[in-house]
């Protein structure tokens, strides 16, 4: 019996208008708002403006538990540059706030998607001195990573508690929880939302780890590749994403979703490549309950034609016969 592979899409700077929500009536299954990359104070906007021109439901996605960059201007470290990170005040601060006091000398920080990687040298009472290991782009709110260790950070932050309150009282029923580590916070997150529709991101090496125990607490479970490949070598994606479909099929009531850079191209281009058209097949062999768009139609020049591709390649997985699970 076949089914219906969810098309979700990630709502942005290129796609919050008329045109393209209209469109998305009859397309996608989802309308996704990343709350790393909306003001709060926008979101009752963002949401009515969504619900003007398009019916297909809307998801809040929360940041979770991630650090991330927050400057003023853009900047290009090369390897032996010296810079800094301030505690409140300068051009280079991060986010959440209380970050700043578990940096130590050593920590290294592997920032964003543009191979920037920065070393701790040196720390003072409301400043801390990097060195550039990795050159690359230092921008503002972007993903980061401690490369070397762990350390504890809240599974919601103060925006994402104002943006579940907002979008509660909005009667939104879909939310995602961002780098999901453990069962722990999936009970914290469904006692939070005990009638919402929850989706939670597997996107770090502890949920890897955790898989069984959160598979047991959680139905709806999304594979994001990006954040993944920050913990885990980009040459394995590959092998954790069946591994986890393979996790998965123990537990009946569990559907996986896969995110990231299925048609990465098409954010400048309007057609894809080969290799993107095989990514998303074989995410659909492995037995996807839904697929993801992100930048490619948040910020990308044709979010229209991306949504078609993607479609086309679900419509062509059914004809050929192939559909297993």
């Amino acid at each position: 019996m076949k089914k219906k592979v969810a098309i979700y899409c990630t709502i942005g700077p290129k796609s919050i208008n008329k045109n393209f929500l209209s469109f998305l009536n009859k397309k996608a299954s989802l309308v996704r708002i990343n709350m790393s990359h909306i003001n709060v104070i926008n979101l009752n906007k963002t949401i009515k403006l969504i619900r003007k021109y398009c019916s297909v439901p809307i998801c809040i996605d929360t940041e979770g538990a991630q650090i991330r960059t927050k400057i003023k201007k853009d900047r290009k470290y090369k390897k032996g540059n010296i810079g800094y990170i301030y505690k409140k005040k300068g051009g280079f601060n991060l986010y959440p706030e209380n970050i700043f006091e578990q940096l130590k000398r050593k920590d290294i920080l592997d920032i964003g998607f543009d191979n920037l990687k920065i070393k701790i040298i040196k720390k003072f009472k409301n400043k801390i001195a990097f060195k550039t290991v990795k050159e690359g782009s230092l921008q503002n709110n972007k993903g980061t990573h401690l490369a070397n260790r762990k350390i504890r950070l809240n599974f919601l932050t103060k925006k994402d508690l104002k943006a579940i309150g907002i979008a509660k009282k909005l009667k939104i029923k879909n939310f995602a929880l961002s780098f999901t580590n453990s069962h722990r916070e999936i009970k914290k997150f469904n006692s939070l939302l005990p009638n919402q529709k929850k989706i939670f991101k597997i996107e770090t090496k502890n949920a890897i780890k955790n898989l069984d125990k959160m598979f047991r607490y959680g139905k709806h479970f999304l594979i994001d590749r990006g954040d993944l490949s920050k913990e885990i070598p980009i040459e394995k994606i590959p092998i954790f994403q069946r591994y986890i479909f393979h996790k998965a099929k123990k537990f009946k009531k569990v559907k996986i979703y896969v995110a990231t850079n299925y048609l990465e191209s098409m954010i400048n281009k309007p057609y894809p490549t080969r290799g993107e058209a095989n990514d998303i097949y074989n995410s659909l062999e492995m037995g996807a309950d839904g697929l993801v768009l992100s930048a490619e139609t948040a910020i990308g020049n044709f979010p229209k034609e991306s949504v078609i591709f993607l479609s086309k390649v679900i419509r062509n997985y059914y004809k050929s016969n192939k559909f297993t699970r």
